[in-house]
């Protein structure tokens, strides 16, 4: 499958939603609630209006699932999974940490990748097959090899009223254990910056597809491995993740271990 198509459509939508993110940020007009810590703002709704243009006039057939519009499109074997803005709570914040989110899947197999961060104009993306890059430079997963000696990075699911505690647990032991721990807030980037080396691990429970979609593939094509906390390898439907430049992938499974979790 010639998958260059497909990435062309993929990074013109990221970049035109990016520039409606950059042209509202700082001057949002609404910001709404779907939950008690759980945003949506007028540049969410606008940059995915805008996305979801690009692909339904380069793919008609396709099928579409939005964080905020929900499933839509045509019925065709491919979809696309879009994040107009991971990092919600950030954006509204004025906290320069949040991506925009999409990738294509085929058969359920993801087969392109694209995260971008429209304010430092990083662009992480990746093809089934064909590798990782960071504004088309190829990119690698870090090469620690004890957790001792490894940044890494989680983040908490917007409903703190369930599992609160093995969240905690776990939090606590990779804090102790870790050379440090990063909550920055948007998974999809704690993902590309996994794929990188900025990060040698990267876990989070509740994640939505659109979270980590395009994330899981671009740490994948890196050279990481990512799984959810059963060691099992994690699809794009994973409601939990463990993504990390493989070598300490059992020693951050192992810590992440709670029992009745």
């Amino acid at each position: 499958m010639d998958l260059e198509p497909l990435m062309r459509t993929a990074v013109r939508a990221a970049y035109r939603s990016g520039e409606v993110l950059r042209e509202r940020y700082g001057r949002l007009s609404s910001i709404g609630q779907k939950g008690p810590t759980d945003l949506v703002t007028d540049a969410d709704l606008a940059a995915e209006t805008e996305i979801i243009a690009i692909l339904q006039a380069a793919y008609p057939e396709d099928a579409i699932v939005a964080e905020e519009s929900g499933i839509g499109g045509g019925s065709g074997e491919r979809r696309w999974i879009v994040d107009p803005l991971d990092g919600t709570v950030n954006y509204a914040h004025q906290v320069p940490f949040f991506a925009v989110s999409i990738a294509c899947l085929q058969l359920e197999e993801a087969q392109v990748g694209v995260v971008f961060n429209p304010l430092n104009g990083e662009l992480f993306t990746a093809r089934a097959g064909g590798g990782a890059q960071l504004n088309g430079r190829p990119i690698h997963v870090g090469p620690e090899t004890q957790l001792s000696e490894s940044l890494v990075a989680t983040g908490f699911p917007y409903d703190l009223s369930r599992g609160f505690e093995p969240l905690a647990e776990r939090f606590g032991r990779i804090l102790r254990v870790a050379q440090g721990v990063r909550r920055l807030g948007a998974a999809a980037l704690d993902l590309c910056y996994v794929a990188c080396g900025r990060f040698a691990g990267y876990w989070e429970s509740d994640l939505k597809p659109w979270d980590s979609a395009a994330g899981i593939l671009i740490v994948r094509e890196a050279g990481g491995i990512v799984t959810d906390f059963a060691n099992r390898p994690a699809g794009a439907e994973a409601s939990e993740v463990v993504a990390t430049n493989g070598r300490i992938h059992a020693d951050l499974l192992r810590w992440l271990e709670v029992e009745n979790s």
